[in-house]
């Protein structure tokens, strides 16, 4: 292990980083595991290359982190964690392929420690061939892939709504425009389910073709990816990479409220104060793009009811409405009371934190 890492995860605040190898690749694999008190971590497998393999690291932790607080947000018994597989930019199918099953083998090795899914650079089909492997991969029906993609959107949606009702008073779409960024596998169903609620939209992708092919099917208007912020919207849906809100973004954001897929959608909490500060309401990322996570852990406990699983992802508009009314009350953004909400599981039903006294 370089100094770099050694510097980045001695600052850290979770509890380890498991790092591995890939010498037939050249890929380093990181999984983060931030906090397990509510029970085995689990979180996506996110592929992807980075400018040096402790960027990979830092992400990993930071997404982690991310998932600790989105399981005890919404109530469920998982710990936070998050792998990262960095891969050099020229991986071929053929390696990418190894790659995974290697990468299984070693989610073997953590005897349960860690479970994943899907993320930004993996697919359902590689979650069939980690389940098949190490038995460590979750939504998963009878050993057959699931997407998480279309939950997710469908939360983000539910939320969406509660922010519409809380910042202008009433939930309709009709008349509303939306900015989606990222029309990938959460941002193309929830362009889809935008526009079905009649939401006006504006559709924004670094690929342009992924945006142009949302709208052949939704309708709306495309946006070039470096004139996104230039763009009057209700709402700003970030659904691509984090960090896209920050001191150099918030001032020229033009939209009401802030509420998308992507994590970590904030540079650091600050920003949360610098939207409200601007009268944005902002949708803090883990609850709001909890849907596939909520729907794939009642699969993972054995639920198969569709109307169940939807009903269950709804129920994160309610979540939101009650953060929504606590932070408006205490004069906060509704980060704070997302923070509380979910200490608050922590505390009452995974103990004290790790290395306490």
């Amino acid at each position: 292990m370089t100094r770099g890492f050694l510097d980045v995860t001695e600052a850290w605040n979770g509890e380890s980083v498991v790092t591995a190898f890939d010498s037939a690749t050249g890929a380093w694999i990181f999984v983060a595991l931030h906090d397990t008190r509510l029970g085995p971590a689990a979180g996506g497998t996110r592929m992807a290359s980075y400018p040096a393999p402790v960027d990979g690291l830092i992400d990993a932790m930071r997404l982690a982190e991310g998932m600790t607080w989105k399981w005890a947000g919404v109530g469920v018994r998982f710990g936070g964690g998050k792998a990262v597989i960095a891969i050099p930019d020229d991986l071929g199918d053929e390696a990418r392929a190894g790659l995974v099953d290697r990468y299984a083998a070693h989610l073997v090795s953590l005897r349960g420690a860690f479970q994943t899914g899907v993320d930004m650079g993996t697919t359902p089909e590689d979650m069939a061939r980690i389940g098949a492997i190490s038995g460590y991969a979750v939504g998963l029906v009878d050993g057959k892939p699931g997407d998480p993609g279309p939950y997710t959107a469908r939360g983000v949606l539910a939320g969406i709504r509660a922010a519409l009702e809380h910042r202008f008073g009433e939930a309709n779409f009709g008349g509303r425009a939306v900015l989606v960024q990222g029309l990938g596998d959460v941002g193309f169903p929830l362009a889809g389910l935008l526009a079905e609620a009649g939401a006006t939209l504006h559709l924004t992708d670094l690929r342009e073709e992924a945006a142009r092919r949302a709208q052949t099917r939704f309708g709306g208007t495309v946006i070039p990816a470096d004139g996104m912020w230039e763009v009057d919207a209700d709402v700003y849906a970030p659904c691509a990479v984090g960090a896209t809100l920050n001191p150099d973004t918030i001032p020229r954001l033009r939209c009401g409220i802030v509420a998308g897929s992507a994590n970590n959608q904030l540079l650091s909490d600050a920003d949360a104060e610098r939207l409200r500060a601007r009268g944005i309401l902002y949708a803090p990322d883990y609850v709001i793009n909890a849907g596939g996570a909520v729907a794939f852990s009642a699969i993972h406990r054995g639920e198969r009811d569709e109307t169940r699983l939807r009903a269950r992802v709804d129920e994160i508009g309610s979540s939101l409405r009650e953060m929504f009314e606590e932070a408006a009350g205490a004069g906060e953004s509704p980060l704070h009371a997302a923070r509380r909400r979910a200490r608050r599981f922590l505390d009452a039903h995974g103990g004290p934190p790790p290395g306490a006294g």
